[in-house]
């Protein structure tokens, strides 16, 4: 076999892998599977149609996030959703995303300009068409050009999990009500990253956490 053969394959493992996280992911964070609920690794690879070792990989991987939880001879555990994590989430979330926000802006590239444009268009869709589910592929994909720009894999690594269970948490307890305001906040925050304005892309960070955390103390009662 020769290196560009190996080379293939393992391209088209990752590839394998990377759409058996994703679509794992979705149906967590859209509740389809349900928190505390419990599922089989058997079962999940019938749900997605995809072979066990990419949905292995993408078990593991959504265990070390906080998603699910493995545990031996008894099936996989989906978190729980308790209301008062969402503030944990949220404050953990808040410094992070100021500091990706202000690396974005100094490194943003003609590409990853591209990703933000094409995130915005797909976000303002889902809008327009009330969308939860797109809205939320949108504001993924915002995430992962926001990881691009900011070419900090520390800073990215550690926001991307908190952004994963906080789109739960906004889907389970906000989705019905706060598309257009949640629109609004990632695309000044999108503008100030384009504009070159480090300072106003932090803030536009911070109000965005801000409104997360107004939603999150509503959900908790307090």
């Amino acid at each position: 076999m020769t290196q560009t053969s190996d080379q293939t394959q393992d391209g088209v493992a990752a590839s394998a892998a990377a759409r058996a996280y994703q679509r794992l992911e979705q149906m967590i964070v859209t509740l389809e599977l349900a928190p505390a609920s419990i599922a089989t690794e058997g079962m999940l690879i019938d749900r997605i149609g995809l072979g066990r070792t990419p949905v292995r990989e993408a078990i593991q991987r959504l265990a070390w996030e906080g998603l699910l939880e493995v545990r031996p001879r008894a099936g996989l555990a989906v978190a729980p959703l308790n209301p008062t994590d969402w503030l944990k989430v949220i404050d953990a979330r808040r410094g992070v995303e100021q500091v990706l926000a202000r690396a974005a802006t100094r490194n943003v590239t003609q590409h990853s300009a591209l990703l933000f444009h094409d995130a915005a268009q797909a976000m303002r869709k889902a809008v327009v068409a009330g969308n939860v589910v797109a809205f939320l592929d949108a504001d993924k994909a915002l995430d992962e050009a926001m990881a691009a720009a900011a070419d900090n894999a520390f800073a990215a690594r550690l926001a991307a999990p908190l952004q994963t269970h906080s789109r739960r948490f906004w889907f389970r307890y906000q989705a019905d009500t706060g598309l257009e305001a949640a629109a609004s906040r990632h695309m000044a925050l999108i503008k100030a990253i384009l504009d070159g304005d480090a300072d106003a892309a932090a803030n536009e960070a911070d109000r965005l956490m801000a409104l997360l955390r107004g939603h999150a103390l509503d959900a908790a009662g307090w």
